[in-house]
């Protein structure tokens, strides 16, 4: 990809500190990280070593300490609440471990959810922007089931749906393949392969190194801090 020099995020001296009564957790320690647009990182490292922490600020679902954070040109520091929400809704797509779908919605009004937020788009706009989601993940035909009738393979391939439904600039995808079995995790993990290789920017945190070996950079983060930054060589495409 000819993505090398669009910059999608930049962090500079990000620093992250909880408080708890008398003490002081340093979560993060001035990190340091650009990621261009088309990339496609994974971030590992021991449980505990600030990971999850990192994904939260680059989804702007918590603010730093100290340091800057540009995504997609936007200071996320000057951000006001109702910006940041905004922002998250239309920059970044979300996939959890957990799958997070509503059980009471059908696989159709899950992935059309964010989308309802835009007021960008129309319902019509929505409705087209859900099919082509479902149909690059191969659910289409499931899309008035509800999460309880669908395997868990099948449930994240939804949530991957929904991350992606809004066109964002980036997918963070926090231990993608945790709840699943082999088989399925592979699937998943073919999925976004396949979306990357279709221009998709992701960002994914793993403790699987099989999973970490899918992506073409490796951050290795420890203590709160980034002690390996690598070019890795990507495992081939599997189909499945």
């Amino acid at each position: 990809m000819n993505n090398e020099n669009q910059q999608l995020v930049n962090l500079v001296g990000i620093k992250k500190v909880f408080y708890t009564d008398d003490v002081e957790t340093h979560a993060l320690n001035d990190i340091n990280l650009s990621i261009n647009k088309g990339e496609y990182l994974s971030i590992t490292g021991p449980s505990g070593c600030g990971k999850s922490t990192l994904l939260s600020l680059l989804g702007l679902l918590d603010t730093s300490t100290s340091g800057a954070y540009q995504l997609a040109g936007h200071d996320a520091a000057s951000l006001d609440r109702d910006e940041r929400a905004r922002i998250r809704n239309k920059e970044i797509g979300f996939v959890f471990q957990a799958f997070n779908l509503i059980s009471d919605m059908s696989v159709a009004e899950n992935v059309e959810l964010p989308l309802t937020y835009r007021e960008d788009i129309s319902k019509e706009k929505r409705k087209e922007m859900v099919s082509q989601a479902l149909e690059k993940v191969d659910m289409l035909h499931r899309a008035n089931h509800f999460p309880s009738q669908l395997s868990g393979g099948q449930q994240q391939r939804v949530a991957v749906a929904r991350a992606i439904s809004g066109n964002p600039s980036i997918i963070l995808a926090d231990e993608p393949t945790g709840n699943l079995d082999s088989k399925n995790a592979q699937s998943v993990m073919t999925l976004l392969d396949q979306l990357h290789e279709q221009g998709a920017t992701i960002c994914m945190v793993t403790h699987d190194p099989k999973s970490a070996a899918r992506a073409e950079r490796t951050i290795e983060v420890f203590d709160g801090k980034i002690v390996a930054d690598r070019t890795t060589e990507k495992a081939p495409l599997i189909a499945v």
